[in-house]
C-alpha cells in the first residue's frame, strides 16, 4: 500500500512549557516539530491502510474491495493535510490520482494484483524524478536541504545555504550524491514492490509492503544522517 509522508516538515508544534522552565531554542523546536509529523504521518498512511485490509478482509469482503477501500483511506487524510495547509501541492495530487487510476483499472481487469503494483507506479515515478533532477541546477536534496535549513535558522541560513551551490564545487558534489542515494533508494523499492506483488500470495503483500517500507526509510536516513554529518552539511 503507497505510504507518502504529505505533512509538510516545517509545520511547528506549540510547546507547553513548564512554569519556570527556559524556552524551547527555535532550532530544537522545529526538530521536534518534523519528527512528531514524520510519526503521525507514518501511523496514519502506513497503520491504518494495513490495519482496514485486514479488518475487511476478516468481516468477508474480497481481496479487491478490501484492497481498493483500504486503499482509498488515504484519501482523508490527504486532502486533509492541503486543506491545512490550504495550498494544492503536487505530490498529495498526484497520490490521489493514482489511488483512483489504480481503483479504475482494477475495475475493469477484475484483478487485486493490479491494485497491488498501484503502489510501486508512486514509489518508481519519485524515484525516477527524483534521479531526473540530477541533471538540472537544482537537484532534489538542494530544494529539500533549503526547507530544512530555512525551518531551523531562517531565511538567512537558508540562502547562505543556496549560495553555497553556487561557490562550492565540493558541496555540489555532496548534494548531488545524496540526491542520486536517495532517487535509487525509491527506484529500488518500486521494483521490488512489483516482484512482490506478482509473486507472493494477495493477502500477505499488505503486511510485506508495510514492513519493507519502514526498513528502506530507515536506511535511507541513516546513510542521509551519516553523510551530512561526515561532510559537514549538517544543521
Amino acid at each position: 500500500m503507497a505510504t507518502v509522508v504529505s505533512t509538510t516538515e516545517g509545520d511547528i508544534v506549540r510547546d507547553i512549557a513548564a512554569p519556570g522552565s527556559a524556552p524551547t531554542p527555535p532550532k530544537a523546536r522545529a526538530t521536534r516539530a518534523g519528527r512528531l509529523a514524520a510519526a503521525r504521518a507514518l501511523v496514519l498512511e502506513l497503520a491504518v491502510p494495513l490495519a482496514g485490509y485486514y479488518v475487511l478482509k476478516g468481516l468477508g469482503a474480497s481481496q479487491w474491495a478490501a484492497l481498493a477501500v483500504s486503499g482509498l483511506l488515504l484519501a482523508p487524510w490527504i486532502a486533509y493535510g492541503m486543506v491545512k495547509r490550504r495550498r494544492v501541492e503536487a505530490m498529495p495530487v498526484f497520490t490521489l490520482t493514482l489511488l483512483v487510476v489504480g481503483a479504475l483499472m482494477s475495475m475493469v481487469t477484475g484483478d487485486p494484483r493490479t491494485l497491488l503494483v498501484r503502489d510501486s507506479w508512486l514509489f518508481g515515478v519519485v524515484g525516477l524524478w527524483v534521479l531526473g533532477t540530477l541533471a538540472t541546477q537544482r537537484p532534489f536534496m538542494l530544494s529539500a536541504g533549503r526547507t530544512v535549513v530555512a525551518s531551523k535558522i531562517g531565511e538567512e541560513g537558508a540562502r547562505e545555504w543556496m549560495e553555497r551551490w553556487h561557490r562550492e564545487a565540493d558541496f555540489r558534489r555532496h548534494i548531488r550524491v545524496i540526491t542520486a542515494v536517495w532517487g535509487a533508494g525509491f527506484t529500488v523499492d518500486a521494483v521490488i514492490r512489483v516482484v512482490l506483488a506478482q509473486t507472493l500470495p494477495v493477502d500477505s503483500v499488505p503486511l510485506v509492503n508495510g514492513l519493507q517500507w519502514p526498513v528502506v526509510l530507515a536506511a535511507l536516513f541513516v546513510f542521509h544522517y551519516r553523510y551530512v554529518t561526515r561532510h559537514g552539511l549538517k544543521v
